[in-house]
């Protein structure tokens, strides 16, 4: 009896041991001594997260919104006096192509429908309605028509070369005046890349002075925004000087051609102008010799 009470307290002993998980320590302490009672269970680990799912929601919140570009405005204000001085001679280059456009063609300097005209009242020797011809035209070429025959009808006794100099002294002026169309032109081609240069100098003069004051972190920081404004005068120049240079060059070689048709028809004036000479001479010759008897 005495075996059977012990084996039944070793039993119930047994069903009444909880042991703890590998790890665990007990509340009492750390032997392995404390009752099981006294012993506290830990508490289980969180359950392990599940994957996300391969489709997500879509995301409700707005996109945030792309930055608009700089306005004119912004960049006038940025880019100092110097980039109104730009805005200017842009506007006075494109001024100028377009007065090239309207000047510097062929219908402008010589025309097929003048030199018709004028090849016409010659040879009909109607001097007075071919000045009213010149006088209603604004071509080169009837400009130097007109100071041909103003100098020939106010001058009777003059020869032949003195009005020959006058047609060449009008021919060569008409002719510079068409250069000079194409130098304007080229000025502001010049002259824009210096002043963005300038705007450029003094942008980064002052920027220089404003980081001075200024801490290691923050003087870094503000002078790169500094420097791209700065920056802005210098690119302003060259967008106005690139496209006044590549339409200067065009323009030179056009006025070179129209300069050479006009010598041409001036010279082609000038002989039909020669032959009226000649003949007008041929026929006084025999009424200025004295009658013999």
């Amino acid at each position: 009896m005495k075996r059977l009470s012990q084996l039944l307290t070793l039993l119930s002993l047994l069903l009444l041991w909880n042991p703890a998980p590998a790890g665990a320590q007990p509340a009492g302490g750390t032997n392995g001594n404390s009752s099981p009672a006294s012993q506290v269970q830990s508490p289980s680990p969180p359950p392990a997260a599940s994957p996300a799912p391969a489709y997500a929601a879509p995301d409700t919140a707005p996109a945030a919104k792309p930055k608009p570009a700089a306005a004119l405005s912004d960049m006038v204000a940025k880019g100092g006096f110097t980039f109104k001085i730009l805005i200017g001679l842009s506007l006075v280059m494109v001024a100028l192509i377009f007065f090239l456009m309207v000047t510097i063609r062929r219908g402008a300097v010589v025309s097929d429908h003048f030199m018709h005209t004028a090849d016409t009242l010659i040879r009909k020797q109607d001097y007075l309605g071919l000045l009213a011809v010149c006088n209603r035209q604004n071509e080169a070429i009837s400009t130097i028509t007109q100071k041909a025959l103003d100098f020939a009808t106010k001058n009777p006794m003059a020869t032949f070369d003195e009005v020959r100099e006058v047609t060449q002294a009008e021919g060569q002026r008409q002719a510079s005046q068409l250069f000079q169309r194409i130098t304007y032109l080229t000025d502001i081609a010049a002259v824009a890349p210096m002043v963005g240069l300038l705007g450029t100098v003094i942008g980064l003069m002052s920027e220089f002075g404003r980081i001075s004051k200024a801490d290691m972190q923050q003087a870094q920081m503000e002078f790169a925004g500094g420097t791209a404004e700065a920056l802005i005068n210098t690119a302003a120049g060259l967008v106005i000087a690139i496209p006044a240079m590549i339409v200067a060059s065009i323009y030179r070689g056009r006025v070179n051609g129209l300069v050479s048709e006009l010598e041409a028809a001036a010279t082609h004036i000038m002989a039909l102008l020669s032959a009226q000479y000649k003949r007008i001479t041929a026929a006084r010759a025999p009424q200025s010799q004295p009658v013999r008897r």
